[in-house]
């Protein structure tokens, strides 16, 4: 008997027949994924669901760059194109919804801005509202020349945004504004973060005090301690994604999620693992160690429902590893998937 209360979709960008948003029947009980569907999407780079309504949203790097709306068939996966909207920018790389499914919002990484759409009552996207442009540039010419954002992510209480900019070493933070339907700098406005961080992803903590934030280019994560009222963000501290004996030069961690636990974990591109950390009551982080992903380039990864598995895509080896996720944090391989270059993963509720 499997438990398959869920679905996993995963956005492939492998080319040739196969890129697309795969649907996959996940077994929560064993971590096991079994494929019910596939939807041919040009490009897709990053996907998100609504809360509440039978819609996932793409970023899809095609004519330009798009975000779009699908109907999903939550019994197999299976999509429904909608409406696609300009991203408003080059390369979108992140999309994502605010907790009450007003607003949709995307990060495109070569066009240095971020979009804000509003969503109807159905689940679908409105042109976009808004458009931040960013400026600056890094320490790093090779990577910082110019503004980089790299997500975009409200805060848990769906009345900001963040958006983690590798190009200029900041975490840029917007109140959103439902009555003008726009994005306000917050005040007292975003953080800075040292020369060469690049920042990339965020996640909050379930109780939204304290953010982490990935450092592509240092190799670093960072506890950002969050005022609910004014939305601002203040550093913590910093630590290692890898350990001491590693090559930061050889590594660019990506991606960063909050068990239920509190417990942060990060994945490395490079060192090819998933480092596993601890928080103090003042959201420090202390490393709990490190687990190989078993392929190559884990660009991405997710936490199930209930965290008891942690599934990584290995987006150069096409694959995605379920670890079951012990009591202390450790990670132990259970299952292993073949999909085609594999770059985002979501859970959907099935009914």
């Amino acid at each position: 008997m499997t438990d398959s209360e869920h679905l996993a979709l995963v956005c492939s960008t492998a080319g040739d027949g196969d890129a697309g948003v795969y649907a996959y029947a996940y077994d929560g009980a064993a971590g096991t994924l079994s494929e019910t569907a596939s939807t041919s999407v040009e490009h897709p780079m990053y996907l998100a669901p609504h809360p509440d309504r039978d819609r996932v949203y793409v970023a899809n790097r095609t004519d330009g760059g798009t975000v779009s709306a699908f109907a999903v068939d939550r019994e197999d996966g299976s999509l429904r194109r909608r409406v696609d909207r300009s991203s408003e920018g080059v390369g979108p790389c992140y999309v994502s919804v605010d907790p009450e499914g007003r607003y949709a919002f995307t990060a495109n990484y070569g066009g240095g801005t971020a979009a804000m759409y509003p969503v109807d009552g159905d689940g679908d996207l409105g042109a976009a509202c808004d458009v931040v442009a960013h400026e600056g540039s890094g320490a790093n010419s090779n990577r910082q020349a110019e503004p980089h954002p790299h997500a975009a992510v409200p805060g848990p209480d769906g009345e900001f945004v963040y958006v983690p900019d590798l190009g200029t070493d900041r975490v840029e933070a917007y109140r959103i504004d439902a009555a003008s339907d726009r994005l306000r700098p917050a005040e007292p406005g975003g953080v800075s973060l040292p020369p060469g961080t690049g920042p990339r992803h965020l996640a909050f903590g379930t109780d939204g005090e304290f953010g982490y934030l990935v450092g592509e280019l240092d190799s670093t994560v960072t506890t950002l301690a969050r005022d609910a009222d004014t939305g601002a963000l203040s550093p913590v501290g910093a630590v290692s994604t890898v350990p001491d004996e590693a090559s930061v030069a050889d590594n660019a961690p990506s991606d960063v999620h909050v068990h239920p636990s509190g417990r942060v974990y990060v994945s490395n591109r490079g060192h090819q693992s998933i480092a596993e950390f601890g928080v103090a009551d003042d959201g420090s982080l202390t490393s709990l160690g490190h687990t190989p992903t078993g392929g190559a380039n884990p660009r991405d990864f997710a936490l199930d429902p209930r965290g008891r598995f942690l599934l990584c895509e290995n987006r150069d080896d096409f694959t995605v590893v379920s670890f079951a996720v012990g009591d202390s944090g450790g990670l132990d391989e259970r299952a292993r998937r073949a999909v085609p270059k594999p770059t985002c993963l979501a859970f959907l509720r099935r009914a």
